[in-house]
């Protein structure tokens, strides 16, 4: 049993550890800038940057994570995490604390953990073996979708009565326990018979570009990147508004149970839908999965924006989750189908960096300033868009007549 194995616990602990501490921040600190400045674009900024990382060192964190000792590189992305988000609660204590400076660490904090993020896709695989990988993801992602449920309302709930710099210190604590355990672990994480010939910046740059090149020239690659860029939109732009939708839209304010309730709708629709996958996908492909998922994240996005009330937006908020991570796993399932093994690692960092770092940037960006001219309620029903132009791509695009994901070829 994987569960018995004392590496994999310490690595599985400490993804615990530290996801419950990436939880608090990104609670944490949309909420500190809007409590600081009122303004409904730095707080969608402070959320968009999460994505912006990714987009700007995605590429070169795939590549370096097949180079490099993976743990030594996620001990050093973990200790630099730990000192970036302890500053704020430093600078807090001394009457520093500037929203200039929460945007540089939200950004910071985000930066190590692509790095920390490229060094992870390769290390479990390596740790506990290609038989026994399927299993350790099952274990890590059950124990991650509960965090979703739990931290999300459990840090809004102590934002009543807790000041956020003091719920930063526990992320920084998180992240040095993280490094802690890592470092902790004996075997190794990367191939260590692999060359070292040819690691220079020309080879790096040659390594990306073939893994950027399979994505762009395979049609059915490409027309899931576009869907997972609107669905990354779609989920981002409406991360970023939350707080203040919250406030200034359901009039519940940003702190106390029923501003909880909606963190924690969208948490419990990400374990809904983990716990309903295996059920769809033993009877659905990873294509169908995804052409129905795809309409239906668009249509409970219309139902979101029309909501006024807190009881409707929790369901709604709920009922949009579960579809928006269905259209992952299925959009992740297929490109791990059609991509060649050796290609896996730097195809799926591009896919993840194109969706998450272009889409989920664009979109905190664009409803931030859309929302400083007209209104959240309106921005809301934007973002909406971003979902039903996906879902008309899907439908419209070749996915829709293939029933197995070879049939869709590179073209």
């Amino acid at each position: 049993m994987v569960r018995a194995d004392a590496d994999f616990r310490r690595y599985w602990i400490s993804r615990v550890v530290s996801q419950a501490g990436d939880w608090v921040t990104y609670v944490v600190l949309p909420v500190l800038v809007y409590r600081l400045t009122g303004s409904t674009f730095l707080t969608a900024v402070t959320s968009g940057l999460a994505a912006a990382a990714y987009l700007v060192f995605g590429l070169v964190a795939g590549a370096l994570g097949d180079r490099l000792d993976r743990r030594a590189l996620m001990v050093t992305c973990d200790v630099v995490s730990a000192i970036v988000v302890g500053s704020v609660p430093v600078a807090a204590l001394f009457g520093r604390l500037w929203v200039a400076h929460l945007l540089v660490v939200a950004f910071a904090v985000q930066v190590f953990y692509t790095f920390f993020d490229g060094a992870n896709f390769g290390a479990l695989p390596v740790l506990v073996g290609q038989d026994r990988v399927a299993m350790a993801n099952a274990g890590v992602w059950t124990a991650t979708s509960v965090l979703d449920i739990l931290v999300p309302p459990l840090t809004g709930a102590a934002l009543a009565v807790v000041a956020p710099t003091h719920l930063l210190a526990l992320d920084a604590l998180s992240f040095a326990a993280s490094a802690l355990l890592v470092s902790r672990i004996r075997r190794p994480m990367h191939d260590l018979e692999r060359s070292p010939a040819g690691a220079g910046r020309g080879q790096l740059r040659r390594e990306i570009a073939e893994g950027v090149s399979y994505l762009s020239r395979h049609a059915g690659l490409r027309t899931v990147t576009v869907v997972g860029v609107m669905q990354s939109a779609a989920a981002g732009g409406m991360i970023a508004l939350l707080v203040p939708w919250c406030d200034q839209v359901l009039r519940i304010g940003t702190k106390g149970w029923q501003f909880s309730a909606i963190y924690t709708a969208w948490g419990l629709g990400g374990l809904v839908a983990s716990a309903l996958m295996p059920f769809l996908l033993r009877r659905l492909t990873s294509l169908r999965l995804t052409l129905l998922a795809t309409p239906a994240s668009a249509a409970t996005g219309v139902v979101v924006a029309a909501t006024t009330t807190w009881w409707a937006a929790v369901a709604g908020v709920l009922a949009w989750s579960v579809a928006g991570t269905a259209v992952s796993v299925g959009l992740v399932s297929y490109r791990q189908e059609v991509t060649p093994e050796r290609l896996l690692s730097r195809v799926n960092t591009a896919g993840r960096m194109l969706s998450w770092g272009i889409g989920g940037t664009g979109g905190a960006l664009a409803v931030g300033a859309l929302a400083s001219v007209a209104g959240v309620r309106s921005t809301i029903v934007a973002v909406a868009c971003f979902g039903l132009v996906g879902a008309t791509v899907a439908w419209t695009s070749p996915l829709r007549r293939a029933e197995a994901p070879g049939e869709v070829a590179p073209g």
